[in-house]
């Protein structure tokens, strides 16, 4: 990492002055106080869950709402929350929200090593709360997602110390709880890491089957939700999707070829995302940088998939700035952010119903901007650890890993 004073790497890495935390815990407070005030059962996605919890306590089936969506194992994760007052969900769950995106934020600094008390853990977190909107949606709903946002910069962390088996552990609870970082099964496929691996799989398949043992319908996940996730056919959902898949339908484009279109793009990224794997640079970097790469690219082909899911990976990237061959440092990942930014009214496009086309926008330029960075970029990467590795200190480093 690049700390010296002609770079703006050094002041970002110097210690940040007690004004600047104020800053944040005032824009932090205002946002998470504003969300106790306007929602109920800490906000629409966590009480969807929560309902589904309460209907399975209640003798039915959690599966009779379609618009739930997630694995067996979350009802009864949800099961503490249904038997709290709503009183205590309006303020428990947007302050759990946001400090677990704080967590997440600061465990992706701890994968760069950038000190915690940088400016840049402030003005990171800062950006990301007041010009990012999708981080004060995902307050406001109360969206499960934010597991991912902890549990994928955590387990990228504890890969980094060369603990694989709590990393696959990481993400197996996180699928628990909801299957969207299922892609990184292949970061572990991608390192031969099977023991990890099969936590990865394993802990929620398990956790799924002894949760579904008492459900009223065992297999309604299998039978309900997962034909309505193949199919992605709900008007409401459709209208906020950001995949090319929904979105390019939208625009007069017959369904197939855009869902072809997707496929390809989608393994694209994949195929991007190994080359990183495989390319020099930190450590730190490559983790972070494949990582997104297979994210982005699940993203663009998953039956939903909203503007608040970028969240898990933009932590990760923004915060290997001070890297000079970081893919925060190109144009184009800021220029992807700029539909994001809150406040702005975009001709046409002012409808919530249409904001899908902006996060379209953003998904399709992130993920293009990361896998060029991951097949040109990462070939000139240099940091702190000083020029492109060699092959054989590439593999020491992936094994070390």
């Amino acid at each position: 990492m690049a700390t010296g004073k002609s770079d703006i790497s050094g002041w970002l890495v110097r210690p940040a002055g007690g004004w600047w935390w104020a800053g944040l815990v005032g824009v932090l407070g205002a946002l998470t106080v504003h969300t106790v005030l306007v929602t109920s059962d800490g906000g629409m996605d966590n009480g969807i869950v929560v309902d589904a919890a309460r209907t399975w306590l209640d003798g039915g089936s959690p599966y009779d709402d379609r618009h739930f969506l997630y694995f067996p194992s979350a009802v009864m994760a949800a099961v503490p929350q249904a038997l709290l007052p709503r009183s205590v969900l309006d303020v428990l769950v947007p302050v759990a929200v946001t400090v677990a995106l704080a967590l997440g934020w600061a465990c992706a600094l701890l994968l760069h090593r950038v000190p915690l008390r940088s400016r840049l853990a402030v003005l990171g977190l800062l950006g990301l709360a007041a010009g990012f909107a999708p981080f004060g949606q995902l307050v406001r709903l109360g969206n499960w997602t934010v597991t991912a946002v902890l549990a994928l910069p955590l387990c990228l962390l504890l890969v980094s110390r060369g603990r694989w088996v709590a990393a696959g552990a990481v993400i197996g609870v996180a699928v628990a709880l909801k299957p969207l970082l299922a892609p990184m099964a292949l970061l572990f496929l991608f390192a031969r890491r099977w023991g990890a691996l099969a936590l990865v799989v394993l802990v929620p398949a398990v956790a799924s089957v002894v949760a579904a043992l008492f459900l009223p319908d065992p297999t309604g996940f299998l039978t309900r939700t997962l034909p309505f996730l193949l199919s992605g056919d709900d008007a409401f959902v459709r209208l906020y999707e950001a995949s090319p898949a929904a979105v390019l339908p939208r625009l007069g484009v017959p369904r197939a070829p855009a869902t072809l279109l997707a496929l390809l793009m989608a393994a694209a990224g994949v195929v991007c995302a190994y080359v990183r794997w495989r390319g020099p640079g930190p450590v730190p970097l490559r983790l972070a940088e494949t990582s997104a790469g297979l994210m982005l690219s699940a993203f663009l082909v998953s039956r939903p998939s909203y503007n608040h899911y970028l969240l898990v990976v933009l932590p990760l990237l923004l915060a290997g700035l001070p890297y000079a061959g970081a893919v925060a440092r190109r144009p184009w990942f800021w220029l992807a952010l700029v539909p994001q930014l809150p406040g702005v009214t975009w001709p046409w496009l002012e409808s919530g119903r249409r904001r899908a086309f902006r996060d379209a926008f953003t998904l399709c330029a992130l993920s293009v901007t990361v896998s060029y960075h991951c097949v040109r970029g990462a070939r000139v990467t240099r940091g702190a650890d000083g020029p492109p590795e060699t092959r054989e200190g590439r593999r020491a480093a992936v094994e070390s890993a």
